[in-house]
């Protein structure tokens, strides 16, 4: 018993899974389905972080539209934006800002860009998960 209960309090105390999304297509069922893995990553327990690269950083734009996805009728940004909300992080690459003839200010509340050293220790962490669409 007591064994067991040791491994039930393991487990409960233990770091969540972190993983990173590093999405760069422009493609909108491939977005559409990064962010849905995003979002059951994140039901699941883990930290998510996004990243996003390329014609996917239009989707971190305070005015990103898109093309709604059946069956539920949303958005990859509004995916995005519901993984937010429960918690996930979100940057564009270091590269989309310059390239890409915006501002910070374009971005919405709380996406920032990224550093590529940070991002770059990020992903070699050990126990990290990275999942590139």
């Amino acid at each position: 018993v007591a064994l067991a209960l040791a491994a039930v309090t393991s487990v409960a105390s233990a770091e969540p899974q972190a993983v990173t999304v590093v999405l760069s297509s422009g493609s909108t069922m491939t977005q559409g389905m990064a962010m849905v893995l995003a979002n059951q990553m994140q039901e699941q327990g883990a930290q998510v972080d996004i990243l996003l690269c390329d014609r996917a950083g239009d989707l971190a734009l305070r005015e990103a539209g898109g093309e709604a996805l059946k069956p539920n009728n949303v958005t990859p940004a509004q995916l995005l934006d519901a993984a937010l909300k429960k918690g996930a992080r979100a940057s564009v690459c270091a590269l989309y800002l310059p390239n890409s003839g915006r501002t910070p200010a374009s971005l919405k509340d709380g996406i920032t860009a990224a550093r590529p050293d940070a991002m770059g220790a990020a992903l070699l962490e050990a126990q990290r998960k990275v999942i590139a669409f």
